[in-house]
């Protein structure tokens, strides 16, 4: 339960009580600041609290965005203003020093803003929020408000601000009315995105039996996860349900939903007598690794000072033409029109087609965005902070070795020109990734190899990752662990050692999203002793190429399949600890379509 203190004398015929009853409110009445003081110290300290103006006239939406939403310590509109239980004391000091000469609620955050606490401002955009001083301008301020259905204005703003083509014109026309439905029968943000989970995993299960009718109904039931997966955040936007916990399971279960679709058609070619787990394990690397490509870029530049570039002018100069908005959306793939399209060729063609056309586009995709963000990182004139320098190095995964090695050379390092890191990092990569396409199976040769890799990575973060290219020392790293163990798998030629592979990388990948997703949600990396425990991505890459050299085939597929299983179990259970308990304030991904 909240509490609201209408701070003020009563206005005749208002329905302000009603509207904050209706908001989960318990409300309460002050006649003086003096008297909203006293009530304010009876509210228990675990409570959020609110101080709304008696005369407040405006939308019952705009008061939902002002004092429910629960991302923001703080929040107000004209008349109304909220704290949750760690902006309280703040609270009670402004209202100490507050000019109480007008409406108290909008003294009290201007107090507020004056002592340094920042307080949300929700854009109202055509909604009301007003505190009028006469009959005639309350008259006009009731007039506002009933020319404006705040209703539709709440269905609308439900939608993600920026999304893709597919999303946006043929899904979101009628998702959010989903979203309403669920609102309006209790259900939660988190039920909806599990439930979009479920109907993946059946797609997937469909797709595995191998039949013309199996991969119809797969591509179908993909779609209508993908509804169910806009779903959830609109719903979260409608309701104002946002959590740390939505926003993980958000992200995490749109990469366990299309990886589990790409085992399902593996297993599906397989009944059909053709082995395409070399192309999923691929779509899946390629798929993760330009995750990892926009997590560090973006992290890189989060808070970076004196950030100019005349790449991105042309950038935000092209998003004033409105075909070349969505024609820039759509030619980075984004999940909708992925996702469209693994349903369509699902249904229509064979998995071997749809694996194919899947590594072609994304692959021309992950040309285009990197090739931008490579040229906005060399045009502009940028101070990378300590914060992200950390992200970087929390981003990289580097394990005992690569830490050892990197303590070793921090002198060394520090004589190295700015782009020596990623040239590092992608000759260590480039290095292990040959050896084990090149080399004989089993040929000791590959585990030299992945200890130069080993080597090389540690002097890669052996400083500050602040270089204008930097960021892409955790994308060259993904690259060469995914890889290594996808070629290595690939030329053991052992029945069951590709799908062993999968399985692996699907449970570092995961470690891997796992860790951008605390850093997003400012719960910072998961802990450094997870990181040795499961070895960093150079140890890993070691552990395979030693029992590619050690064991016999058959129990090399042993090895993977072990490895994988430890490694799943490890992060899994730590992870879902650190997530059901976490305390980290409520987020939600409100940023480019993934």
């Amino acid at each position: 339960m909240s509490t609201a203190i209408l701070t003020g004398a009563p206005v005749a015929g208002s329905s302000l009580e009603g509207d904050l009853r209706e908001l989960g409110f318990d409300v309460r009445s002050a006649a003086d600041a003096a008297e909203t003081a006293r009530l304010l110290a009876e509210v228990p300290a675990g409570r959020r609290v609110a101080l709304v103006d008696p005369r407040f006239v405006g939308h019952l939406h705009s008061l939902r965005l002002a004092l429910t939403d629960p991302r923001f310590p703080a929040a107000a509109v004209t008349g109304a203003l909220t704290a949750q239980p760690e902006a309280r004391a703040a609270l009670t000091r402004a209202l100490a020093t507050a000019d109480a000469a007008d409406a108290l609620p909008d003294a009290v955050a201007a107090a507020l803003d004056a002592e340094g606490v920042a307080v949300h401002r929700p854009e109202l955009g055509t909604l009301v929020a007003s505190v009028p001083s006469g009959a005639q301008q309350r008259h006009e301020a009731r007039a506002a408000v009933s020319a404006v259905d705040d209703e539709a204005v709440r269905l609308r703003t439900a939608v993600k601000s920026r999304d893709g083509f597919f999303t946006t014109f043929c899904i979101s026309p009628y998702s959010r009315y989903i979203a309403r439905w669920c609102a309006r029968r209790g259900l939660t943000p988190n039920q909806v995105t599990t439930a979009s989970l479920l109907t993946a995993l059946i797609a997937a299960g469909c797709a595995a039996t191998g039949t013309r009718g199996g991969f119809i109904a797969a591509g179908l039931l993909l779609l209508f996860s993908f509804v169910l997966d806009c779903t959830d955040g609109q719903l979260a936007r409608y309701s104002l349900q946002y959590s740390t916990l939505g926003a993980w399971l958000d992200a995490t279960f749109d990469r366990a939903k299309e990886y589990a679709y790409y085992a399902g058609l593996a297993l599906g070619a397989a009944r059909g007598g053709d082995d395409v787990w070399a192309l999923a394990l691929g779509a899946m690397v390629l798929q993760t690794v330009r995750h990892v490509v926009d997590f560090s870029f973006n992290e890189a530049n989060h808070d970076a000072t004196a950030n100019t570039s005349p790449t991105a002018a042309l950038s935000d100069k092209l998003d004033s033409v409105g075909w070349t908005v969505w024609a820039r959306r759509m030619i980075v793939l984004p999940i909708g029109e992925r996702w469209a399209l693994i349903a369509v060729l699902t249904a229509c063609t064979t998995p071997r087609i749809v694996f194919w056309v899947l590594l072609i586009g994304c692959a021309l995709a992950a040309c285009y965005t990197t090739a931008g963000r490579v040229l906005r990182s060399l045009t502009r004139r940028a101070r990378r902070t300590d914060r992200a320098a950390q992200a970087l190095a929390d981003l990289a995964d580097s394990g005992p070795l690569a830490e050892g090695f990197a303590a070793a050379f921090k002198g060394a390092a520090r004589t190295l020109p700015g782009f020596a890191a990623p040239a590092i990092a992608a000759v260590g990569a480039a290095v292990m990734i040959a050896t084990a396409a090149f080399a004989g199976w089993g040929s000791p040769w590959v585990c030299v190899a992945a200890l130069v890799y080993a080597l090389l990575s540690g002097i890669a973060v052996a400083r500050p990752l602040k270089g204008a290219l930097d960021w892409l020392v955790p994308p060259f790293f993904r690259a060469g662990e995914y890889v290594a163990i996808l070629v290595i798998a690939a030329r053991s030629e052992v029945n069951g050692a590709l799908p062993a592979a999968f399985g692996l990388v699907a449970a570092v990948a995961y470690h891997h999203y796992d860790t951008v997703y605390r850093i997003r949600g400012g719960s910072g990396a998961p802990p450094r002793a997870l990181v040795r425990a499961t070895g960093g991505h150079e140890g890993r890459a070691l552990v395979v190429t030693l029992a590619a050299a050690a064991l016999p085939t058959s129990g090399f597929t042993i090895a993977l399949t072990v490895l994988a299983g430890a490694l799943a179990l490890l992060v899994l259970t730590e992870s879902i600890r650190f997530w059901v308990s976490s305390h980290a304030p409520a987020v939600h991904d409100e940023g480019e379509p993934a």
